[in-house]
């Protein structure tokens, strides 16, 4: 799956990207589908079809709004103002975040990919008793025919969850704490790469992660590690590793999303950095904010208003505050996104936010709300709960989700196998910035 190897695989997901952002690929539907039965994975022809790729014109009326780099960002976004947060909220906060990151993350891994959608997932925890999602998910002895749970349900389902599985969700929280701690907030995108290829193995990265790995042993350097052979470059992977740059500027989104930018452009372009952009800024915002709506509102603020994330999210808003319901918010958004890939930022950004207005600041509800979207899982689980955790408190945590992590997370950075929940937040709390 994903394989940055193959030039087949690498082609029909570039074709893909482009077609999402706007573009009409230069080669037609027939000549990708002969090209992608090639009996080798790499092959001159393959190369110079990707190469050719490069070509792709945009469509007429195409809208995006993509600016590169953070001067051009930050010229067409307005940064919310630092805010203080309150007293006695930035230490309990933080360790709402850790854990409700970690709660969210073991909630959706089960049903993670293996063809999962919305309304698969509602036939399930139906059957199972289980909806609206209250708990871990139970496991159904037979599964409903042509449901198949993630690998990962054996550690992560009801009566099973002993500690945070090891998940990429959390390995790149855990990298950004290491990265924070040797560098401080004046790293730079060269020294995440260095960090990754020190402590991350090779195969516990995904999509635009493992190209942009990838091309750190191929001796290529930021930016380029994010745009060759990256057709993955607008997906949720960069999203995932930002809730730490949140946690070090709680109540400062813009410097939140300065610092993810810098993390994001190892591996992401576009809406890929947007999507770390905002949700560092997301996490700062809930140290302060007084409700959801708020922290996104706030958290917008990094964005060009006009890219495609910024307008997902604020379609979010708008439905919520006309009144619309869960389900139907969801079907709309739905209409609008389904041409995306189910790990594409855009998407899953607009899960997240949905889960956090209509969850309302009920964690529980915010978890399995995002959950219950149905895209990838396991990553708005985590986000919607490391959101949710900073914007509540330990107070307001669910015992049936944090108390079986035992205040422990499992890890594939080297060194951190295992670790103690409430150190890592203890560690965190020492790099606040401001």
């Amino acid at each position: 799956m994903f394989d940055v190897l193959d030039w087949r695989e690498l082609l029909l997901a570039e074709a893909r990207q482009l077609d999402e952002s706007g573009y009409e690929p230069a080669l037609g539907a027939e000549e990708l589908a002969r090209l992608a039965d090639s009996a080798v994975p790499e092959c001159a022809e393959l190369e110079a079809a990707y190469v050719s790729l490069a070509q792709s014109k945009p469509r007429a009326g195409a809208d995006d709004v993509s600016p590169e780099s953070l001067e051009d960002i930050e010229a067409m976004s307005s940064p919310s103002p630092a805010e203080t947060v309150p007293p006695g909220r930035a230490d309990d906060g933080l360790l709402a975040a850790w854990l409700g990151r970690c709660a969210g993350c073991n909630l959706g891994k089960p049903v993670e990919g293996f063809g999962w959608n919305r309304r698969k997932l509602r036939r399930y925890l139906e059957a199972a008793g289980a909806y609206p999602i209250a708990d871990y998910l139970p496991v159904l002895d037979p599964m409903p025919d042509g449901l198949v749970f993630n690998p990962a349900w054996r550690e992560t389902t009801r009566g099973r969850v002993q500690a945070m599985a090891r998940d990429d969700d959390l390995d790149y929280t855990v990298l950004g704490l290491e990265l924070l701690e040797r560098r401080g907030t004046s790293f730079s995108t060269a020294d995440v790469g260095e960090l990754w290829l020190e402590l991350l193995p090779f195969s516990k990265t995904y999509t635009a992660e493992r190209a942009a790995y990838r091309n750190l042993v191929r001796g290529l350097a930021p930016p380029q590690t994010a745009t060759y052979r990256n057709p993955y470059r607008e997906w949720i992977g960069a999203m995932i590793r930002a809730d730490i740059f949140g946690y070090v500027c709680p109540g400062d989104p813009g410097a939140a999303a300065r610092l993810a930018y810098r993390d994001a452009t190892l591996s992401h372009t576009g809406n890929g950095v947007y999507g770390a952009m905002w949700a560092a800024a997301l996490v700062a915002a809930a140290f302060c904010a007084d409700s959801p709506s708020t922290a996104i509102e706030r958290s917008l603020s990094v964005i060009p208003p006009g890219s495609r994330l910024a307008r997902a999210v604020r379609d979010q808003l708008d439905a919520y505050s006309r009144g619309i319901g869960w389900d139907d918010a969801m079907a709309c958004a739905e209409q609008r996104l389904g041409h995306y890939h189910w790990i594409h930022a855009i998407n899953n950004a607009s899960v997240v936010a949905a889960a956090l207005l209509w969850g309302d600041g009920d964690f529980m509800r915010t978890v399995g709300y995002a959950v219950e979207g149905g895209l990838d899982t396991d990553c708005t689980g985590a986000t919607a709960g490391s959101v949710c955790g900073a914007l509540v408190g330990t107070a307001a945590l669910p015992e049936q989700l944090v108390a079986p992590l035992e205040d422990t997370l499992h890890s594939a950075v080297f060194g951190y196998e295992p670790s103690r929940i409430s150190e890592l937040a203890r560690r965190t709390a020492a790099l606040r910035v401001g």
